[in-house]
């Protein structure tokens, strides 16, 4: 029988191993010249004028960002249930609360059509989240901060290398974009992240805070060929930085951020093609000229499919392949639940996509006999019905 073959796996190659061992005998093993590199390479990817401050997961990202732009206490953020908890959960670490606002029934992103129906005197930022490596509707995001004068946060977990009417996200009028380089995401460091911004106030705040509210640069201290020792802490920072080991696999990956992209693309459209007559939706595509980055390939359940997501997801094991769900709405774990007497009937799109849908394998290290077991198997999965 072959092998199980997973749902995610990095595609890490001897560029970034002999980058990481670069590392290791230059005795860097912390923040220093490779996240400096790093750092401006991604800067450079984006274009658009942008400062780029790694951290060590988009986690810690979007909390410094929202620390960055002043949520505090009792203020509001209006984001979507349909995501990670971590979109949320950085919202409570400052006292603050969210806000749910339920999404479009078709991309999966915000309904950004009702956000401002969530708008109060409290609402101080909005996090859209490109679930999938979709990009939301950000004009009529945009358009809602501007005319109420709150802060946008793009959760662009997913979304490297996405594009929105044309540019790359990261480049538009959002005053944040933060992104994962977690172990599964379209370019990878194990753990890791990094924080977009073009406000030169906004990137200093963030890089005084990810290292405990340190002063100055650690690196800059430490590589000083005159006594450098002294330093202050001026706030009460965290310890966010990424590693030298971690930055030095990501300036590899970055490199190859496109050609990924071109594979992940070629392997959703062999999804298209073999699918497009059994009973399931396919994903939505970026509009023309767009660009999605098919971090994932979600299929929705129809009832002509005669199972139940979980079932299809079972039988899909049996044959060997790995599957997964984007996401339990937030709505539905206790800890959201019962904080704000979330009800399923609040989110009825979130809720009814849950449901049905299951997110197939798509990395690049899949070989054309991959693509074909996951093919084959979702045909024989569902075969007669």
């Amino acid at each position: 029988m072959s092998t199980f073959l997973p749902f995610a796996l990095p595609d890490i190659g001897e560029d970034e191993i002999n980058e990481v061992v670069n590392s290791l005998r230059s005795g860097w093993l912390t923040t220093g010249p490779k996240t400096k590199q790093f750092e401006e390479d991604f800067a450079d990817f984006l274009g658009g004028n942008v400062e780029a401050i790694a951290v060590n997961s988009a986690t810690a990202g979007l909390h410094l960002a929202l620390e960055a732009i002043g949520i505090g206490p009792g203020d509001e953020v209006i984001t979507t249930p349909y995501t990670f908890t971590s979109t949320a959960e950085v919202i409570r670490y400052l006292g603050a609360h969210p806000v749910f606002v339920d999404i479009d029934q078709n991309t999966f992103n915000i309904d950004a059509s009702k956000v401002e129906s969530y708008v109060t005197e409290r609402t101080k930022a909005i996090i859209p989240v490109h679930v999938g490596g979709l990009a939301c509707d950000m004009d009529k995001i945009l358009a809602v901060a501007k005319k109420h004068n709150i802060k946008v946060v793009e959760d662009a977990a997913h979304a490297l290398p996405t594009k929105y009417k044309g540019k790359l996200i990261g480049t538009l009028d959002s005053d944040i974009t933060v992104y994962s380089f977690y172990a599964t995401k379209t370019i990878a460091t194990g753990e890791g992240g990094m924080i977009v911004t073009r406000n030169k106030d906004i990137a200093k705040r963030c890089r005084v805070m990810r290292l405990h509210g340190i002063s100055r640069d650690v690196f800059d201290r430490y590589t000083s060929t005159k006594p450098a020792w002294h330093y202050q802490i001026i706030a009460p920072g965290f310890k966010y930085n990424l590693t030298d080991v971690a930055s030095s696999i990501g300036i590899h990956q970055l490199k190859k951020a496109w050609a990924f992209h071109k594979k992940r693309q070629e392997i959703a459209n062999r999804y298209d093609d073999a699918f497009k007559d059994l009973p399931v939706i396919l994903p939505p595509h970026a509009n023309e000229g767009d660009v999605h980055s098919w971090h994932l390939y979600v299929i929705r359940l129809t009832d002509g499919a005669k199972m139940e997501r979980n079932d299809f997801i079972q039988k899909m094991a049996d044959k060997g392949i790995g599957c997964s769900v984007h996401y339990i709405p937030l709505h539905m774990h206790p800890y959201w639940r019962d904080t704000y007497k979330l009800q399923p009937e609040q989110f009825p799109n979130a809720t009814e996509k849950y449901n049905d849908i299951v997110s197939l394998p798509i990395y690049t290290k899949m070989t054309d006999e991959d693509i074909e077991r996951v093919i084959k198997a979702v045909k024989e999965v569902l075969a007669g019905c």
